[in-house]
């Protein structure tokens, strides 16, 4: 963590308020805009009234942009990944200065507008590293404890009561029985839903997310949306179908 949100963290917002600090503060304001759908507008509004009621070595960062520079290195981030118009590959890795696709030769950049060259790609992969994620919640001391819930636990046999209870769970530790000796070892489960941002039917484009489940976690956990980890997100305006399998390559690459 930078020096100056680590101040901070620490630091009260005056003198003898001990109950929230500068940065949880502000962690909070940012929480209200996104669970409320606040637009940046009334965010500044905000602060603005804020601004006018505590001392002035004491105020928070004057609008969205500087509290939004400000978080930023808590950021986990994400990599964009050029992938083929119609999912064949990814410009991903050794393949990332190519121009066009290796499978139908489609060209990677969109057509020429005019006398100017076209530098823009066809479609982006977000993805999210999973890695960053996965050691927040072996320092976390809230959630390392439960980390190794999946060792402790004893499934009943036709109760299930958690997807470690399943038939192909019980299927994977008879192919791989060393897998339980470690008790750090995480196990993910993987699913995807593609819908329509705008609520238009008739319109050809379509969002498509995968979502990462940490299965080591107890049933009122690895259930809940904080704990959900969305691995990639995919634009366009087809389905993927059975091209799912070329967007996880870099998934794979991390776990590997």
């Amino acid at each position: 963590m930078p020096i100056d949100l680590l101040k901070d963290s620490h630091k009260p917002l005056w003198d003898g308020f001990t109950n929230h600090s500068k940065l949880l503060i502000i962690v909070h304001v940012f929480t209200i805009k996104l669970d409320d759908g606040l637009c940046k507008v009334g965010y500044d509004k905000i602060i603005e009234w804020a601004w006018s009621i505590l001392p002035k070595e004491d105020r928070l960062k004057e609008n969205f942009y500087t509290a939004k520079s400000m978080m930023k290195p808590l950021d986990l981030g994400y990599q964009k990944i050029d992938m083929c118009l119609n999912f064949c590959m990814l410009y991903y890795l050794k393949h990332t200065n190519l121009t066009r696709c290796r499978t139908c030769e489609h060209s990677c950049y969109k057509p020429m507008i005019g006398r100017w060259r076209s530098l823009f790609k066809h479609k982006k992969l977000r993805y999210f590293l999973i890695t960053p994620r996965l050691q927040r919640l072996f320092i976390s001391p809230k959630t390392i404890e439960h980390m190794t819930w999946y060792q402790s636990h004893d499934a009943v046999d036709g109760v299930m009561v958690h997807p470690f209870d399943s038939e192909s769970r019980k299927h994977f530790n008879s192919v791989h029985p060393r897998f339980l000796l470690e008790t750090k070892n995480v196990c993910l489960g993987l699913f995807t839903d593609g819908f329509n941002p705008f609520e238009l039917f008739a319109a050809l484009f379509s969002y498509w997310s995968m979502i990462l489940m940490v299965y080591n976690l107890p049933t009122e956990m690895c259930m809940r949306p904080k704990f959900m980890f969305l691995s990639m997100v995919i634009l366009g305006s087809n389905s993927l179908g059975q091209n799912i399998d070329v967007c996880l390559r870099p998934l794979i690459h991390e776990l590997k």
